[in-house]
């Protein structure tokens, strides 16, 4: 299982927003020189973002995208279901029908009345799965925002502040 690098370039981005004065959002330009990526790449992760409710696209000269709730209600897997989706990472494909013992004598089918919620194997991989969502949803970018200013040299944090500031005509 591995999520793309959108996932992390997304979250990177989406704490640069917090910062923001509310009539300041920042361009892809700006946003994808800082992550030193390409605009046509960041700008579909936006997209996503965007139809996911976690960003607005702000038209114009001035636009850009902004965050259009608070980060506290932002969560590492409303970010993480906009750019990878919401499907299951183990796929059951109820193997346990084809054994022997399952098929019918018949016509040597599988089972036509098993399940994949039958399958013990199933039940526990969705079960983990589950746990890392949980995981996942208890995490916010608020929380990261906090970390990450009592993790980070404090001139690491305002460097990226003034950058944005500058190139990006912030008020």
């Amino acid at each position: 299982m591995q999520y793309s690098i959108g996932v992390e370039y997304a979250l990177h981005c989406l704490v640069y927003l917090i910062d923001l004065p509310v009539d300041s959002p920042i361009g892809i330009k700006e946003l994808s020189a800082y992550q030193g990526l390409s605009e046509t790449y960041l700008s579909k992760i936006f997209g996503k973002l965007s139809k996911a409710g976690i960003v607005d696209s702000v038209p114009g000269v001035k636009g850009g995208y902004k965050l259009a709730k608070s980060p506290d209600a932002i969560t590492f897997w409303d970010v993480v279901t906009a750019v990878e989706g919401d499907q299951p990472i183990f796929q059951c494909q109820n193997i346990k029908d084809k054994n022997y013992f399952y098929r019918s004598k018949e016509n040597n089918d599988a089972c036509a009345s098993c399940t994949p919620s039958d399958c013990l194997i199933n039940m526990v991989m969705l079960d983990a799965e589950e746990k890392m969502r949980d995981s996942l949803r208890s995490r916010t970018l608020q929380w990261m925002n906090e970390e990450l200013e009592r993790t980070l040299p404090k001139e690491t944090r305002e460097d990226a502040r003034a950058y944005f500031k500058k190139n990006n005509k912030v008020k």
